[in-house]
This record gives C-alpha cells, sequence and structure tokens, in this order.
C-alpha cells in the first residue's frame, strides 16, 4: 500500500492542455505532523500528505495547478513460488520480495472530492475497474492517527490503563522451569499471564548442560527476538539445534530470511517445512537428559513466538512433559524435517494429516450423544470459519438439536438462527482491547468434555494447505478450570461481544 497525491497541472497558458503527475508520500517522515502551538491552545496536527498538497506547487515550479487528490494503492502482494523447481527457496523468496511493489494494482482508494475524470484517469493507468474504487471520508489511511497515541503526544487520555500481565507461581522460580512443568501441565492464557515464562524456558534449556537438543517452528517473531537469541545460544553450547522457519509467512518473509541465515552461521540446522505447505504450527520440543532416561518437554500454543504481539494478543500456551503429546510431536518434527514421510497422530489434531476428519467425527459425535439423550453441545472459538463441510456438519448438528456456540473474530461463512437450519447455532465475536487469536475446541461428548486449543482456523487452507497442531487438554484439574472460567467468561460476555 502506497499513499500518493495525484497532481493535475499545466503550463501557464496552456490550461486546456493538462497533465497528471504523482508524488509519493515519503514512508521515512511520520505521517503526522505536530503544529507549534500557545500553552493553553488545544493541540493540533496536520497530516504529511496534507502538508504536501498545501506546498505541492513548490514541487513544480512555474507550473499552473489545478488540483492535487491523496490516493491509496494497494498491490498485489502475493508471492509467486514453484517450491518443486526452486532450486534455493530462500533466494527465489528474496527475488520475489523485489517484486511485490510492483505488483498489480487491486484496490483505489480516492477521497470524496476527487473528480471523476481523476478517478477515470487513474483507472486506466492501473488497469482497474470501477468496483476496485473505495471512496473515503477523511483521511485515505487512517493507520495514519494511530500516531497519536504515541508517547511524548502528551495526550494520556488516549492511552489504556498500564496492564502488567501474572506469572503462576509454579514458574515464578528462576532456573526452575523443568522442575514445574515435571510436577504438572501449566496453561498459560496470554496476555493476562506472562509470554516471559516462554522466553525463560528456553534461555535455561540454552545453557542447561543436561539439554541435548532443541526443535521449535517459527512463523512469525519480532526482529530482536529473545527466543531466537536463546536458540543461537544453545547452538553455541553444542545443543543439537533444529528449527522450521516458514519463509512465506505473509509480510514477514524479509524478517524470517534475516533470521534464517542469522541462525545458520550460528550452526543451527534451519528447514523450510513441506513443499506446498505452509507450517502455521506454534511447537518447542526440548529433550534432556535426567538420570537414567532422556525427557522431553513441550510448548504448544495458539499464537506466535512473537513476545510483542503476546502482549495485545489473546493467547494460550500449553506447558507439558507427558509422553503421549512429546512422542507425537517428535513424530511431527521428523515429518517436516523429512526424516519420515507419514506420522499417525492419536492425541494431536495435525493438518493437513488428520484435523479435518477427526473434526468432522467430533461434530457428528455429538448429534449421536443428543440423539441417545446423553448431554452435546459444541463451543468454537477461531478468527475465521469458512470451509463449507464444516459448516454442513454444523448445520446438520444444529438440525438435530445440539446447541452450538460459536465466537468467530472474523469471516463468517455460515448463518445462525434460519429455521429448520441453524436455530440452535448462536454466533458472536469479541471486539476489546486485546486481539481475540487463540482457538479453542470444546466438544460436551456426553458429559466427558473435550477441550482443545491450536493454530487452525477453519478455513480450506488451514485445513488442507497448512500444517497446523490442535492440542487436547489432558490434565483434568487444567480442563476443569478451563470449562468453568474461559468458557463462561467468553460465553457470556455482555459488554464487548457483538452479533
Amino acid at each position: 500500500k502506497s499513499v500518493n497525491l495525484v497532481i493535475l497541472y499545466s503550463k501557464p497558458g496552456q490550461e486546456e492542455a493538462t497533465r497528471h503527475a504523482f508524488v509519493q508520500i515519503p514512508r521515512g517522515i511520520p505521517r503526522l505532523i505536530s503544529l507549534p502551538r500557545e500553552s493553553s491552545n488545544p493541540r493540533e496536527f496536520i497530516l504529511l500528505s496534507e502538508l504536501v498538497r498545501h506546498f505541492v506547487s513548490e514541487v513544480f515550479p512555474g507550473m499552473k495547478i489545478h488540483g492535487a487528490w491523496p490516493t491509496r494503492i494497494t498491490r498485489n502482494s502475493e508471492l509467486y513460488i514453484d517450491e518443486e523447481e526452486a532450486q534455493n527457496l530462500l533466494l527465489t523468496i528474496e527475488e520475489e520480495l523485489q517484486k511485490r511493489n510492483r505488483g498489480a494494482a487491486v484496490r483505489l482508494e480516492l477521497t470524496q472530492d476527487c473528480p471523476a475524470e481523476i478517478e477515470t484517469y487513474l483507472l486506466g493507468h492501473l488497469e482497474l475497474t470501477p468496483d476496485d474504487v473505495y471512496r473515503v471520508t477523511g483521511p485515505v489511511n487512517l493507520t495514519q492517527l494511530f500516531a497519536l497515541t504515541e508517547s511524548g503526544r502528551g495526550l494520556p487520555h488516549l492511552h489504556d490503563p498500564l496492564f502488567t500481565p501474572s506469572v503462576p507461581p509454579p514458574l515464578q522460580s528462576p532456573g526452575r522451569s523443568f522442575e514445574a512443568i515435571r510436577q504438572n501441565d501449566i496453561l498459560l492464557h496470554h496476555p493476562y499471564e506472562s509470554f516471559q515464562p516462554i522466553i525463560s524456558l528456553l534461555e535455561q534449556a540454552a545453557v542447561d548442560p543436561q539439554v541435548l537438543a532443541i526443535k521449535m517452528t517459527l512463523y512469525r517473531t519480532s526482529g530482536d527476538s529473545p527466543l531466537l537469541n536463546a536458540l543461537i545460544t544453545a547452538a553455541h553450547n553444542e545443543k543439537q539445534v533444529t528449527i522450521l522457519v516458514e519463509l512465506k509467512a505473509r509480510f514477514d518473509e524479509a524478517n524470517n530470511i534475516a533470521w534464517a541465515r542469522k541462525m545458520e552461521e550460528a550452526g543451527i540446522h534451519v528447514v523450510y517445512g513441506l513443499v506446498g505447505l505452509k507450517t502455521h504450527c506454534k511447537v518447542l520440543l526440548i529433550v534432556r537428559r535426567e538420570e537414567s532416561h532422556l525427557q522431553s518437554y513441550l510448548h504448544l500454543g495458539t499464537g506466535n513466538y512473537h513476545p510483542r504481539t503476546a502482549r495485545f494478543y489473546t493467547d494460550f500456551s500449553l506447558l507439558t512433559c507427558r509422553p503421549a503429546l512429546t512422542s507425537e510431536v517428535a513424530s511431527l518434527f521428523n515429518v517436516l524435517t523429512g526424516m519420515s514421510e507419514t506420522a499417525h497422530f492419536d492425541e494431536l489434531l495435525v493438518a493437513p494429516f488428520n484435523f479435518a476428519p477427526r473434526l468432522l467425527e467430533l461434530i457428528h459425535r455429538e448429534s449421536a450423544h443428543h440423539r441417545a439423550g446423553r448431554p452435546s453441545g459444541i463451543f468454537i472459538k477461531a478468527n475465521a470459519l469458512v470451509d463449507q463441510e464444516i459448516i454442513q456438519s454444523l448445520y446438520a448438528s444444529s438440525q438435530e438439536g445440539v446447541p452450538i456456540q460459536l465466537l468467530i473474530r472474523g469471516i463468517c461463512c455460515l448463518r445462525p438462527g434460519v429455521p429448520g437450519l441453524s436455530e440452535n447455532i448462536h454466533v458472536r465475536s469479541i471486539v476489546d482491547r486485546f486481539l481475540e487469536h487463540s482457538r479453542i475446541y470444546v466438544f460436551t461428548n456426553g458429559g466427558d468434555p473435550l477441550v482443545f486449543l491450536g493454530s487452525a482456523d477453519l478455513m480450506p487452507r488451514n485445513l488442507h494447505r497448512r500444517v497446523e497442531v490442535v492440542f487436547p487438554i489432558l490434565d483434568p484439574e487444567l480442563r476443569r478450570q478451563f470449562l468453568q472460567i474461559i468458557v463462561p467468561a467468553y460465553s457470556s460476555d455482555n459488554r464487548k461481544a457483538r452479533i
């Protein structure tokens, strides 16, 4: 996306022979400029685009300016890569990234006062149709106004109150993460509970002489990630470190390429996943020597290994050393790193292998429970619900009488409340201070509830074209707390929820 001014000008005395020009609003300058003021006056700001428009005659000296209008052009950001033909995937993606800014235009935003003849000119120049034009009231890029909340602006009333996440007591003792996980499974709810224990676990593993191997997936992270610095430290300490970097994470490709190179230089075994699939799961496996055996520790998450977004995305983290889960994650890494072609999963729901069929089976099972007079119900929280097979199965369960609650943050292609089809389905979305990002799948299961958390949304791409991990909460106490606290909190919200 780029904001530009389209200029209509002519030479003096040749007003009929108008010409067009573009002035790009520079990205390296703040988009919101604070104007000088007297101490008692209100704060005043001006958009950089308006400032440039005011002085546009200075850019075209000697010309007659007939008008200047802000526009924003959105270009196709898709990378077109034949992974099977690419000899070096990293270099191929780097080459494609160079073309992104020259991608075909897909959307044109114009202000309300932009003349129709300018729109017609732009449509021809950009090879767009009238359906691709969006007229906006006000600035063409409202995200510029986020600058008002930056520290130092002197506008504290625009900030949320300071929020400090808590750390559960078992994880408060420095250097005792492994001991805490051996005692019990630990479930963290971010950002209400801190993401720091995950960082501390990896930092502890990096220097622990008993740790032999670390394996991790990376989809998105920050440019100064302490997690990846810990992996580099682990490699320097002669741990066997393997990381799967998803080079095709949209708009994080360049950052991930930089990290991949840095980690390879440190001696880390960097792999890029399976051909044709994006690796979107959030998995960390640590293998440690303990007395006479090897013990594996596991972090499974619904969100990225990104310490910054963990402060304002709602996500869950499970820390466990249960063999039923660690063994299946080890098998998954064998598949992702090319050590084996297939794997069998009993506890984990892993796309594109068994997630879709298992999910359909669980939905259909609720119908069977309802027909038999046993307790039934489905609660799903996801970012999107698009897949038609899943939607049809939910319709079928609704027709059987199964009560279904869906909490869908974004796009939802299911129609709730249709008589004879979906009257037992209730769909809501929650918009609040924190971005709802976690995915939850709960099934009443005849009175023996099942709770799953994971990285997968209900879209064809997540079910069939990505590697996703949805994991069960096996600890009875954690499951009880989740069903008694988390699910009711989401289900009964009457302030932030919308229909």
